[in-house]
Formats: C-alpha cells, structure tokens, sequence
C-alpha cells in the first residue's frame, strides 16, 4: 500500500500522472533539473525535489537522486511516466530494493523485453510471428555489415535498449551502411546508455499497428485493442489513432490474441503495449514491447473510456482488474496529434527557446506543460504537446482534431503545426490509407508553402508594425512608405500609406486594404479586416521577429526595415559552417585538406536526443574545423571553414576528398 506517489519525469506525462494521483487522493512529490525548476508539475505537486543540473548530468536519469528525494519526501511508490527511467530495469531493481512500489512490471519482465534478441526468442516460443534479423555480443562493423549481407537488403539498424525510433536507421545498401551503423550507435549511446544495436530485415511499407494490454498480479490479462502510429518521421510517431483503419474485427482479435500472449509469457503487470508492423496482406510481425505507458495513450482512453494511469496505480496497490475482455467496449474513434518544438522544412531540426503566446482549443483534450513564456530547453525531447479529438467515427474526429489545431496558438519557436494540419487534410490520411511510407513519400507537398496566406500576413504585419505599439513610428497619413519584411524566410518588400481607418498594402502586384477592429498589445490579440473580411489576429514580438497566427496558419514575419542591407548570396555563402542549434557534437566527418561538395555532410549534432547533418555550404576545402566530438555548442557558432571553389575551378591546393 501507498499514499505518496513521486514522478521521476517531467512535462506532459509528470502533470498527466499528477493529475490521476490527486482524484484517486494521493499526495504527490515532483523532482526536476534546475532548468525545470519554475515548470507546471513542479508548481503542481505536492512536494517537489531539485535532482540536479539538466546536463551533462542528466538528472532525469540519476537513479541516487531520485531515490534520495524519495526518502526525504515520505514517498512510498514511484510512477516512471515515459522515456527517460521507465524501461529501465536496473532502475526498477533500485526502487525495489529501496522498498518502494515501482509503478510498472517486474525488473524481469522489463529485462526480458529490453533485450531485443531475448524478447523475439521468447515471442516465437509464445506463437508470435516475428521478423528474421540477427543480434550478437559481436558488435564490430565488419561482422554486423556480414549479418546484414546475409539477411539481405534492405536492413533496419534497431538500438537493443529503449524506443522511440532513437538509435533506428533504415539501411537500403551496403554502401550506406557504414555511416548508418555510427549514426544509430552514437544516437542510442546518448539516448540510452547503450550502443548496441540488431538487425532486421526491412518491411517495406507497412503499418506500425500497436496493440494496448492491462495485466494485474492476479493472472488476468487483457488488450484494450489497436492503435495505427504508422504517421512518422525520422521513425518516431506524430500522428496516432485507434482503431486502425486497416484493422477489422478478426485481425483485432488475432493481434489482441498475441499481445494477451506475449504478456504472459513474461508475467507482465501494469500496462504495456505490444508493437507490430503489419503488411498489405494483413500479416503482422512482433517489434517490441514498451513496458510502459505510451504518449499516444489518449486516444484508448477516448474509446474505452478507462483512464490508464488509474489503472496502472491499482495495479500496483494490488487491485485486480474488475472487468473480462468481453466488457471491453470501443466507442467511435479518436485521434492525437504530437506538437514538436522542431522545423519540418530543416530535416526537423529540433528548436529550443522561449514560448511566447501559448493558446490551447478549448474543445480537445491537451496534453502539455506550457504556458506564456514556458521554456523548451534543449536537453529534452522535442514533444511539446498533444492534442486529441474523439468523434462518432473517423471523418468526424479527423475534422475535429483538424479544427483545434488551426485554432491552436504556439507563437515563439518554430513548431510542426503546419506539417500536422497538411498531415490531417491530405487525401492519403483522410482515405486511410498512410504507411510509415507516408511522410517521406509526401513530404514536399506536406511543406508547400501558400503564398497567398504568406501576402495576407505580410499585409497584416504591416498593418500591426505601422500602428503606434507597432515598432515602426506611426507612418504620417497620405505619404507612403516602404517596409522590408522576410516572411516565412522569403524576403518582401511592401509599400504601405497608412489611412484614417487603416492602410493599403501593396505586396508584389496585389493591393490589399487592411483595417484593425481591436487591437491588445499586452494580450497579443487583435481582430482586423482583410480585403473585406473580418477574423482574429494572434501575434508575439521578439526582437525583430514578429510571429502571426492568422487563418489557422503560423507565420514568421522579421521587420528588417532598419536592417543594413545584406549582400545577395552573402548567407553561408563565406564557407562557414555554423551550428544550427544548441547541442553536443556528435561527428566530424572531414578534416583539414578535404574537398567537400555543396550539400556535403561535414559535422553533425546531438539535440532533444535527435542527430542534425550540417552540410557543407559551398564546395571548396576545409581551411579550419573548430569543433570536436563532444564538445557542447550554441546557436550561429562556427564549428568549420571552407575556402569557396567555383564550378569547374581546380581545388586550391590539396588533394584529398571526401
């Protein structure tokens, strides 16, 4: 038994678990890095505990720290939330062993799941069809490039520890093998602790179709049907929903059959999720399980109408679950959407820093924690948010759900919105019929841009930088003037002559009239007409950017009016190769001497547990390489310099190549 519940996790998931505990009455106790100190589930617990510096140290992953906060706070169970910890055996032993309750499954049954090699033995013998691959204690790219020749190619590289897609690379040939193998085993080094990889043979194009279980101490166990996460890019899910378009009443209960029997091949308590992909033909192949509770859990909640953290709690005060599988009932559909702090258009370059205006839809569930002025650190994962809608079936959700977020206010970093709403609206999605393909396969229409809406905010932030709070002094009535603007990164110039009752805007050929109806600074709000139709204005200034959210549309606008003059072409154009973010250098792919292309990879960084290529800017020869594996980095740091070749033109001495 317990009554003191401590959160060893942070964001989203500590405040969803916090908010459980208290309507079941327990008192709760948060631990955080100094850079979460001010965060909602520290305001929000009970008793909260600072665990240390959020890097190098990792305090999330400081299993002492937790402890010890544990033990000064009285708190009797500890509830692992998602990553981080929480398919961590060793951790789990620690909890035991401190005499405290772990919310979750034995330390065996998350070891015998951790070990990706051991899980799919266990699976085959429980009747689980799994994918050929191989995994071994001999980790040397020599003999993993020989497994992978022999499974034939295409092959995935899969971290052997942890989840989300970290430490995941789909290998098409031999060739490309070499770089993909560093790259996995560096990115599930940093995720995980862990390098050690196995392979698979690649399925190409499926659905990634995971099956929800619930087992208590008392030998029942249960599924609470499928979800379909095959939306997903760099590996890892952005787009959830359940039931699954491509699951029928039979196949659910051929999956659901194999997850009951995975989980009691292993003892499983508490909740997990099975993970399959499942082909055109309807045949489906064991991944993983995540001894955990998942991020896309909502949209089970939404149909079943079961809260899983309750039931995770009362599987671990002992209770045994009070229902059979055939009270199980699945109510309409439901789908989440996953918000990132990332840029779409940058390879989803995570992106840390200030939120300026945060402004959730009132009518979805919002899973987040976050408010004006939040900080994203970069430390993290890069999910910042979830939106769920639940409607009488799949078109009325997806409309839902497509409705909240092009209402939904994120103004500061850039965000995936756009890309989630392009996702939601496109005709493979809406049909039903999106693979893991998807994403890959679409992404240049997922990132078009609109150059209609991109004029209509520029129109308006001329209208906004003209007025008196604006930025630029008020214009003087009946004499034009002209702002230089960079909208969405396309530079603009714009010929405004301000009026009594607004101002003309001339953007390129087009003339629009634009007239503001209100306008609070302090709120960020407005209300203006455009061209004759009336509709809100979100807005956030920082520095010289200005963000927009007009239209259901997220939009950047830099005010470089003032600005020096840049010469055309002068952007990267120097040679120089600059960090594109706070982060950790992963690689250094060349040396002094070398001869790179345009678009070559030179360096890479580590951020929000995610690897970024940067590319050579211009083709030359590397002059200078400033960074070294390891080294931490900020935003605009030069890590190397190229000495510029034009076309056609002989290297400037040296001769070696990448």
């Amino acid at each position: 038994m317990f009554d003191t519940l401590l959160v060893a996790n942070r964001g989203e998931i500590a405040v969803r678990i916090l908010r459980t505990a208290h309507r079941l009455g327990l008192r709760t106790v948060a631990v955080h890095s100094t850079a979460d100190a001010g965060a909602p589930h520290v305001r929000m617990a009970d008793r909260a505990v600072c665990i240390g510096e959020p890097a190098p140290a990792a305090s999330y992953l400081d299993v002492a720290a937790i402890l010890e906060a544990a033990r000064r706070t009285g708190a009797q169970a500890v509830h692992p939330g998602y990553g981080f910890l929480a398919e961590n055996a060793g951790f789990a032993q620690a909890v035991g062993d401190a005499g405290l309750v772990f919310v979750g499954p034995s330390p065996a049954a998350i070891r015998a799941m951790g070990d990706k090699a051991g899980a799919k033995a266990l699976m085959r013998e429980a009747g689980v069809p799994c994918i050929p691959g191989w995994q071994g204690e001999d980790q040397s790219p020599q003999r993993l490039l020989r497994e992978a020749q022999a499974i034939g190619w295409p092959v995935m590289v899969k971290a052997t520890a942890g989840g989300g897609g970290r430490g995941m690379r789909l290998v098409p040939d031999a060739a490309a093998f070499p770089e993909a193998l560093r790259s996995a085993q560096s990115e599930a080094r940093n995720a995980f602790g862990d390098a050690t990889v196995l392979l698979e043979r690649a399925v190409q194009r499926p659905r990634h179709v995971e099956i929800q279980v619930l087992a208590d101490r008392h030998g029942r166990v249960l599924h609470l049907g499928e979800r379909d996460c095959s939306v997903q890019r760099r590996h890892q899910k952005i787009v959830e929903e359940a039931p699954s378009p491509a699951v029928d009443a039979a196949l659910r209960a051929r999956m659901g059959a194999a997850a009951v029997a995975a989980a009691r091949a292993i003892g499983y308590e508490g909740a997990g999720t099975l993970e399959f992909l499942l082909d055109a033909r309807g045949e489906f192949f064991f991944m993983e399980m995540n001894t955990r509770l998942q991020v896309e859990h909502p949209v089970t909640e939404a149909l079943t109408g079961l809260d899983l953290v309750e039931w995770q709690l009362r599987i671990a005060l002992g209770e045994p679950l009070p229902f059979a599988q055939e009270d199980i009932r699945f109510e309409g559909h439901a789908i989440e959407v996953r918000l990132c702090a990332e840029d779409p258009a940058r390879q989803f370059l995570p992106q840390a820093g200030r939120l300026l205006r945060w402004r959730p839809p009132a009518d979805l569930r919002v899973e987040h924690a976050l408010h004006d002025g939040a900080t994203v650190p970069p430390h993290y994962d890069s999910m910042v948010a979830k939106l769920v809608a639940h409607g009488r079936d799949r078109a009325d959700a997806r409309r839902r759900l497509a409705r909240g977020l092009r209402s939904l206010v994120a103004l500061g970093l850039p965000t995936n919105q756009g890309l989630l709403q392009a996702v939601l609206d496109h005709p493979v999605f809406v049909r039903g019929e999106a693979t893991t393909a998807f994403i890959g396969e679409h992404l240049d229409t997922l990132l078009a841009t609109d150059d209609a809406a991109s004029a209509g905010a520029a129109a308006a932030a001329a209208w906004l930088l003209s007025t008196p709070a604006g930025g630029v002094s008020p214009l003087v009535p009946g004499l034009p003037a002209t702002l230089h603007l960079e909208v969405d990164g396309q530079p603009m110039a714009v010929r405004v002559l301000q009026r009594s009752d607004g101002c003309t805007v001339r953007v390129g050929d087009t003339e629009h009239r634009v007239q503001g109806d209100s306008l609070d600074v302090d709120a960020g709000e407005a209300r203006i007409t455009l061209d004759g139709v009336g509709e809100p204005l979100s807005f956030a200034r920082d520095g010289a950017a200005l963000w927009l959210h007009r239209a259901g549309r997220v939009h950047r606008v830099q005010d470089r009016t003032r600005a020096a003059a840049v010469r055309p072409g002068a952007a990267g154009g120097d040679g120089g190769v600059r960090a594109s973010g706070e982060g950790r250098v992963a690689a250094v792919l060349v040396g002094v001497g070398d001869t790179v292309q345009a678009g070559q990879p030179v360096l890479v960084t580590e951020a929000m547990k995610m690897e970024h290529f940067h590319a050579a800017p211009v083709a030359g020869i590397i002059r200078a390489v400033h960074a070294v594996t390891g080294m931490q980095v900020t935003a605009g740091l030069l890590m190397a310099e190229i000495e510029p070749v034009a076309a056609g033109a002989p290297a400037p001495g040296g001769d070696r190549t990448t």
